[in-house]
């Protein structure tokens, strides 16, 4: 199973961004995803993840209105869009992958439930 996040880059306030997240060994379809962030001093943070089993979505609050999670199964890919990007929002980011349980797609939002990760990619917002 490897998981491969790129996209990350330079975006001035209010702009948006996409990333996406290349997976391989397994389907986006079958297994359970997020996408996290670490900002620098701070802990790693679940942003958004989906359940494989029901499709259920958990969003942070502060994601809401802003970012948006969606999976291409055709070219096994989980994609990130964010909006109205904030100097806040600038952190690594990471994709997440692990085989469904029965927990919540909201319990899945913690990386001690996740198995496989990306490398990460940065997201810079500054003007």
């Amino acid at each position: 199973v490897q998981l491969q996040a790129f996209g990350g880059g330079l975006v001035q306030p209010g702009g948006s961004l996409s990333l996406s997240c290349a997976a391989s060994g397994f389907t986006v379809e079958s297994y359970v995803m997020g996408w996290f962030r670490q900002a620098p001093g701070k802990e790693r943070e679940g942003l958004i993840c989906i359940h494989s089993l029901n499709g259920g979505t958990y969003y942070a609050d502060s994601m809401l209105g802003r970012f948006t999670i969606s999976k291409d199964k055709t070219k096994n890919t989980m994609y990130l869009q964010m909006h109205n990007l904030k100097p806040e929002d600038t952190a690594v980011y990471y994709c997440a992958a692990d085989p469904p349980s029965y927990y919540s797609a909201k319990d899945y939002c913690s990386e001690q439930f996740y198995d496989y990760w990306g490398q990460g990619t940065l997201v810079t917002v500054s003007s």
